[in-house]
Formats: C-alpha cells, structure tokens, sequence
C-alpha cells in the first residue's frame, strides 16, 4: 500500500517506520523543517508507566482546580482562558469519575508496558544509541505527601509495577546531589521506568526509516485530506526562506522588496491507499470538512534545559536519573551533560509565549532540589502543546472517514506511548489481530 503520515513528531516518525517495517511504501509530510520540532522537542522524556494514569483522574482533577486558584501556580496563567475551552472542560470533568478514570487508566497501563517493550526491541533491533537512564524517583516533601501517595502505590501493586518506598536517606543515596537543605521526608523508587532524549531517538528512526525506502517532505503543509477507497490530499511546499504565497495574506515587512510579479507555490493532490494523520493540533482543521469533530485541546508544558555545571571533586551535582517532585508534578531529568526541569499545565496557551510566574516556579524548583547544577547563563526555555483529549486516551485505529486513519491525542504521554500506538495503527490498517485490546482507543468513543 501507498501510505501517507501526516506529522513528523515521536508519534508520526514511529508510525512511519513500523508501516515501512510491514513493506508499505510511506510518505511523511511534516509543516516544520525536520524531525521532532514541536511537542517531541524538549519535554520531560519520561518513560514512565508506573505514573500511567491519564491527565483525566479524580486527583488530578482537584490539583488542577487549586492550581487554577493559586495565583502562582504553573496552571494559573490560562484562568483567563478557561471560558474559551469551556466545553472541553465540562466533558474532561466527567472523564474524571473514578469509575471512568479507572477504565482509562487500565487501558493505558496495557499501552504503556506494551510500548516500552517495542521501544526496547526496536532500539535493540536498529541499534540506536540515544541519550537515556533508567530509574524515577519520586519526592515527597513531607508525611501528608506520602498520605496523599499511598493510593496510587495501591494501584502500583495491583497492576504489578515494582516500586520501593523509601525514607530521605535512601533517596539521598540514590541522588547524591539532592540538596540538604530542602525538606524530604521520603520517595518512591519506580526500578523500571526511564527517562530519555525523545528529540535524539526521533531524529535516529528517521535515519532507519529512510533507509527502509520512507521520504520525508519537510517545509510542507497538507492542507485538505479527501476521504474514499484512495484518499487524496492536498499538499503545498511553503520553505521559511520563501517568499509569501499569493494567498497567504501576508506581505514583505519591507515595500521595497514587494516583487514587480505575484510568486505563488502551486499545491499538489496526491492519491493513497491510506493516510494516516498524526498532525496534533493541525488534525481538527484537516478532519471537520470530513464531517469528523475531534474535541482537541493543547495542554501547553514547559521546559528548561541547561549544560550541567561540573565541579572537581563533587561530579554528582545534578540527577543520575530523573526525579519528580510530587507536590508540584514537575519533573528534573539527566539528559547527557545536561538537565532538564519540565512541568506545568496551561490551557489554551500560544507558542512562544512565556508566562513569568510559571518560568519562576521552574527555576525555584530546579533551586530547591539542584542548587548550582545549573549553567543557567546558557538555558534554553521551551513551550510545547501536548494535544489532549478530555479523557486523556489517544486515538489510534479508522478514522470512520474511508481511507483516513489516526494516531493522535497521547497528550504528555505521546514518548511512552508511541511505538505501541505505532505498532498498534499498523496492525489495524493491515486488518491483523493487535497485540493488545485496542478498543478503548477507537474513534467511536468520542461521538
């Protein structure tokens, strides 16, 4: 078959290579100039079933309600966006119901333990030597974190995943670097999850799906898909450095250099057997004129990444591992010789756009458990949207439109989940039993 991606991001990029891996010929179309540019860029990189519960759960529901009243809290900067996005909220609070929730959370459990088993095949398989540590240890600064814990570890030992709760000392024995001075009563060691440089795996799948015969047309906008037994898209080749289209509505930001002709980038239709739709947010637009509605939202996070500051005789002063603060849900991950502080959660935020309160929250953070680890002169800040359903589970399977097929919507856990939601849409465009249920993830759900 003569398959077309949409999207070139961790999702996108795994679907490519397990659909070429199945003999198809493939196509990838991606907006942005490479790989991995926009929500697959600088996130967490956790691998993390043990934390495999949805965005969408009863306690999570609580904590984002407080967040959105504390005025410095990471959430607090899109109150005032709220009443935009208010329908979608009304169907995540009810996604929230612990019957629901639990239903989600057993479903991407599955998901979850079955992705980073083909994560570690593929990496086996294809070799790729990518930036990654095992192990996640949680924080808990004092003894009504541990109460507010203790369910979750319940549900840990339920579904089977190892995890040790531990006292300070331990912890501080695991990560050496943990600062002394801020208060720590205990942690939970998850043994088997991992952190990762999602950006760098991408970028080396590309190589290996390339060199399984898949083309990549970077800098190229698909904008309308038709729906029939070959689907058609139309696609058009938009460069940075190119000069507007004629029906772009934007002009030259000197006159001088209007040209004395229009230049135009003509679109192209091209026909497939399939196409497969991995665009993020772009997806609503590319869907509704096929009279399919996908209740998308971007939950918008946030990342600092800084070379690590190496000191002669202490090397341990950032994280061996990854480290999660439980009381903020903010993440301080290794990424080389670098680290890494991610979190927060804003609704209905814009690229770009940095809120200074969230950004403060962040560095006061990476302070708090990391003093001086940081090269802080040479951050980088990122913001990236993480396309969320209101119940938190992507879509993966028949779009209910013919010859159009998805894999979207994995929110802040499109890394841990991409190679099983790849495998899982390959199996299903193929018409082959999938390796697990994948019911729970159809489209159908959400009509």
């Amino acid at each position: 078959m003569r398959v077309a991606v949409i999207g070139a991001g961790v999702v996108g990029v795994t679907s490519a290579w397990e659909l070429a891996r199945d003999g198809h010929e493939v196509i990838v179309f991606e907006r942005r100039g490479s790989v991995a540019g926009e929500a697959s860029f600088a996130h967490a990189g956790l691998i993390s079933p043990g934390r495999g519960s949805p965005w969408t759960n009863p306690a999570r529901r609580a904590l984002w309600l407080r967040q959105l009243l504390l005025r410095n809290s990471p959430a607090s900067a899109s109150a005032r966006l709220v009443f935009a996005t208010l329908r979608w909220l009304w169907r995540w609070w009810h996604a929230c119901l612990p019957q629901t929730c639990a239903a989600n959370r057993a479903q991407l459990l599955k998901l979850a333990l079955y992705s980073r088993e083909r994560l570690h095949a593929l990496t086996r398989d294809e070799r790729l030597d990518y930036e990654r540590s095992t192990g996640t240890l949680v924080l808990l600064r004092t003894d009504k974190d541990v109460a507010a814990a203790r369910p979750g570890l319940s549900m840990l030992a339920e579904t089977g995943i190892r995890f040790s709760l531990i006292d300070a000392g331990k912890c501080r024995t695991i990560e050496p670097g943990l600062s002394v001075e801020t208060p720590l009563h205990a942690g939970i060691q998850l043994h088997e999850d991992e952190a990762g440089n999602c950006r760098e795996f991408v970028h080396l799948l590309r190589v290996q799906a390339q060199r399984r015969g898949v083309r990549f047309m970077f800098d190229t906008e698909v904008r309308s898909i038709a729906a029939g037994a070959q689907p058609e898209i139309e696609h058009v080749h938009t460069p940075p450095d190119a000069p507007p289209r004629a029906d772009s509505g934007m002009v030259p930001l000197n006159p001088d250099e209007v040209p004395t002709r229009p230049l135009t980038f003509d679109s192209t239709r091209e026909r497939f057997d399939a196409v497969v739709v991995c665009a993020a947010l772009g997806t609503p637009a590319l869907l509704r004129p096929l009279g399919l509605r996908l209740p998308l939202a971007g939950l918008w996070g946030y990342s600092l990444t800084a070379p690590l500051r190496h000191h002669e005789g202490h090397p341990d002063t950032g994280p061996r591992s990854a480290i999660l603060d439980a009381r903020h849900d903010v993440s301080i991950t290794r990424v080389g010789q670098r680290i890494r502080i991610a979190g927060a959660t804003e609704l209905g935020g814009r690229a770009g756009v940095f809120d200074a309160r969230t950004l403060d929250t962040l560095y006061r953070l990476l302070s708090d458990w990391f003093p001086a680890a940081a090269q802080l002169p040479s951050v980088q800040r990122w913001k990236g949207a993480r396309p969320t359903l209101p119940d938190g589970m992507p879509v993966i399977g028949a779009s209910g439109a013919p010859g159009v097929w998805l894999n979207l919507g994995h929110g802040a856990g499109g890394w841990a989940l991409a190679c099983g939601s790849a495998r899982l849409l390959a199996d299903s465009l193929a018409g082959r039993r999938t390796a697990i249920d994948a019911q729970g993830f159809a489209m159908a759900r959400l009509r």
